[in-house]
């Protein structure tokens, strides 16, 4: 048995920094380690990672961001599939529940179209001078 079956790779720190970062590092580690970065523009599997949340392709250059430690987010990823597929904004505000201020606009104008089209002249004052 290896030294480090609970603590893993992040057994090199020793007892520094704190369990809970350590285990932080554990769960962020392999998943970046093995990730398949491939760059948005070219498809071409040499993004590396320049800073937190930036990354570079060493082919065509080309710099893009994504998360802290992954070139690609979980909610990113469904955003950019959405977009490809031109689908999300005519549903999505259809979708939408009304807002209160949305509802009693549309009350109101529902309200003035009636009272416009019974021919109601409430206020007005007739030639005869009744109200």
């Amino acid at each position: 048995m290896g030294k480090t079956k609970k603590v893993g790779s992040t057994g090199r720190f020793g007892s520094r920094y704190g369990v809970g970062i350590r285990k932080r590092l554990l769960k962020i580690e392999p998943r970046q380690k093995n990730e398949d970065r491939k760059c948005p523009n070219c498809g071409a599997l040499t993004v590396k990672r320049i800073s937190k949340g930036v990354f570079h392709c060493r082919k065509c250059f080309h710099e893009f961001v994504g998360g802290a430690y992954l070139s690609q987010t979980l909610t990113g990823g469904i955003i950019r599939q959405m977009v490809s597929q031109k689908k999300f904004v005519p549903e999505l505000i259809s979708q939408l529940p009304k807002t209160r201020e949305e509802l009693s606009e549309g009350e109101g104008a529902a309200a003035e179209a009636a009272e416009k089209a019974s021919g109601s002249n409430e206020g007005e004052v007739s030639p005869d001078g009744d109200k």
